[in-house]
């Protein structure tokens, strides 16, 4: 609801109880400032200047002024505009904002409390397939449980996330989220594979993440989805795979996932390093996954799942390796690869130094 308060002047003007409105802002910050600068320099400006007037290059300015009581008509000149001093309408302005804003600070901090004070009383009685040890959840509802996750979380989260392609939209509402989390003091930590280093989106998420004080890693091995709020609770995918999840409470179960997760988060390199040895390192690792993946016999899909990049670049990992080892065919490759210190593929002895990639 808007209400009126009265101007330097003695008139009134509208300033709705959400502060300012914005458009008047706009206004003031498009042509308002300059025009009150003009108005200021001249020490004041006729009323019937042709640039405040009707379709005028000022006239939407000049009503933004108005509203805002900057400007004025003395009575010994009324046919002129002259200025008023910031200062005193800033308080008429400003003060109501900051007012309006403890409020609703002091507001918010009451309702986190009562909602804490249902969320302990739920506990308490809901069904025991939703405050046991282990709860699925569904579909649309997994994401709705997470968010429920991330405003309780109070110190620390841990994330891996495989495959490097998200939606740019999902990683743009995460990045808020995120960063929120952030800013309240909650450490987080997050695993990519190395493949994610390729990912546009993904590389803006992390840059935004680590302004924030998140530290994100990536590895050459495959894992599953998890996500770890205060080393309460775990998500991890359900049976049916992404359409479905598991929340983790049992605390042994928990505990292990931790120490899953942190032998990893060990493993793994700071997704910001770039240096010439780390991108090689890297480089040698997704190579001798590879290997692994072919020795193993694994499909061309399987394999690139587990090394988080598309069926046509896996495809084109296995073409340098052709390539590197003089094959034609991938029975030949197979043949080559078995002939060769097949310890490089575990790491005992160093690639070659004649791949790309």
């Amino acid at each position: 609801m808007s209400k009126r308060q009265p101007t330097p002047s003695g008139e009134e003007k509208n300033v709705n109880g959400d502060g300012q409105a914005p458009k008047t802002r706009a206004l003031l910050e498009a042509k308002g400032i300059e025009l009150f600068e003009l108005i200021a320099s001249k020490g004041g400006l006729p009323a019937d200047d042709p640039r405040i007037s009707t379709g005028g290059e000022y006239a939407e300015a000049l009503a933004a002024l108005i509203e805002l009581g900057l400007i004025r008509q003395p009575t010994e000149d009324p046919e002129m505009w002259v200025t008023v001093d910031p200062a005193t309408v800033q308080a008429q302005v400003v003060t109501p904002m900051t007012q309006e804003g403890i409020r609703l600070l002091q507001e918010s901090a009451e309702w986190a409390n009562d909602f804490t004070a249902l969320r302990n009383a739920w506990r308490r009685s809901a069904p025991a397939d939703e405050r046991g040890p282990f709860t699925y959840i569904h579909g649309a509802a997994i994401q709705t449980f997470v968010d429920s996750l991330v405003a309780e979380c109070e110190f620390e989260t841990l994330t891996a996330h495989p495959q490097d392609r998200r939606d740019p939209s999902v990683l743009a509402e995460t990045v808020r989220k995120d960063t929120q989390l952030l800013q309240r003091g909650v450490q987080m930590r997050t695993l990519y594979q190395h493949a994610a280093r390729r990912n546009s989106a993904t590389r803006e998420y992390v840059s935004a993440i680590a302004e924030a004080g998140g530290e994100v890693r990536t590895l050459d091995e495959f894992f599953n989805r998890i996500m770890i709020f205060d080393r309460r609770i775990a998500i991890i995918p359900g049976p049916e795979g992404v359409a479905s999840a598991v929340a983790v409470r049992e605390p042994a179960v928990v505990a292990y996932l931790v120490d899953v997760y942190e032998r990893a988060w060990e493993r793994a390199r700071p997704f910001s390093a770039a240096d010439s040895s780390t991108l090689k390192d890297i480089a040698g690792e997704q190579r001798a996954m590879t290997l692994r993946m072919l020795i193993e016999g694994h499909s061309d899909p399987a394999a690139s799942k587990r090394l988080g990049v598309s069926p046509r670049t896996y495809a084109g990992y296995v073409s340098d390796l052709k390539e590197e080892y003089d094959a034609d065919t991938r029975f030949q490759l197979g043949y080559e690869i078995g002939r060769s210190e097949t310890s490089e593929v575990d790491g005992s002895t160093p690639p070659p130094e004649n791949h790309n990639w």
